[in-house]
């Protein structure tokens, strides 16, 4: 779809929403699928519904999180994922978009395609993306055959890049503070460390290195973490002698 067209069929409203995705923090993995699900069902020209879902990075993909906009649609995925077989497994093992105009014509699945009919789906389409990070598929359905006109199907496109982007920068970030708070710890730890190790000189007459060998020692003795033996002394509630 030209850029033009695509912008005429996006409100601002959606453009605001659809941008949102992208932001780092915004929500969760879960809350970001849910979000796409809906903006899709309400921006999406012929779209009564969908569901989007990320998967696993192997050689058979596995389905980490799920998203519906409706329950009817949750159980074909939960359908897809009990058969290990369906549309979206497809779209996934092959890296490329499945569709189908009329689930009354389909014959690529035969134990999906009769549950679809059940719940009303008359078409659907799955697109996806995928990074070195993330893969996220994005299924629309309609109550029509048809209903999915292929020139507004660069929206759900557009959708799947953003919210697969956004679980990507979450789960970067994540990894990053993960990392931050993890040095952070290490550094107060350190300091404790040599607070006690300063304490015990002092205490002792002795040298750093035979510090630290008493704190190491009074540890393995109590079986206590070296740093909450360190943190006791510096509180003042350490005891120098291990009860020999």
């Amino acid at each position: 779809m030209p850029v033009s067209t695509l912008r005429s069929v996006i409100s601002d409203e959606i453009a605001i929403e659809i941008a949102r995705l992208g932001m780092v923090r915004e929500s969760s993995d879960a809350t970001t699928l849910h979000r796409v699900t809906e903006l899709a069902s309400r921006a999406v020209t012929g779209c009564a519904g969908a569901t989007s879902v990320r998967w696993s990075h192997s050689d058979r993909p596995e389905p980490l999180v799920v998203a519906a906009s409706h329950p009817d649609l949750a159980d074909l995925v939960d359908l897809q994922i009990a058969r290990g077989s369906g549309p979206s497994f497809d779209a996934v093992l092959d890296r490329t978009s499945v569709s189908c105009e009329d689930t009354l014509a389909e014959t690529r699945w035969p134990e999906y395609v009769p549950a679809a009919l059940r719940r009303g789906v008359r078409c659907f389409n799955t697109t996806l993306y995928e990074n070195d990070r993330v893969l996220v598929t994005l299924s629309l359905y309609g109550v029509v055959p048809g209903a999915l006109d292929p020139r507004h199907l660069a929206l759900a496109e557009l959708l799947v890049a953003q919210s697969g982007a956004a679980v990507s920068n979450t789960r970067q970030y994540d990894d990053v503070h993960r990392t931050a708070v993890q040095l952070q710890q290490a550094v107060e730890a350190r300091a404790i460390v040599d607070q006690a190790k300063g304490i015990l000189m002092h205490a002792l007459g002795c040298d750093a290195d035979r510090a630290f060998a008493e704190l190491r020692r009074i540890s393995q003795t109590r079986h206590v973490k070296l740093t909450a033996i360190a943190q006791r002394i510096v509180a003042g509630h350490g005891h120098l002698d291990d009860g020999r």
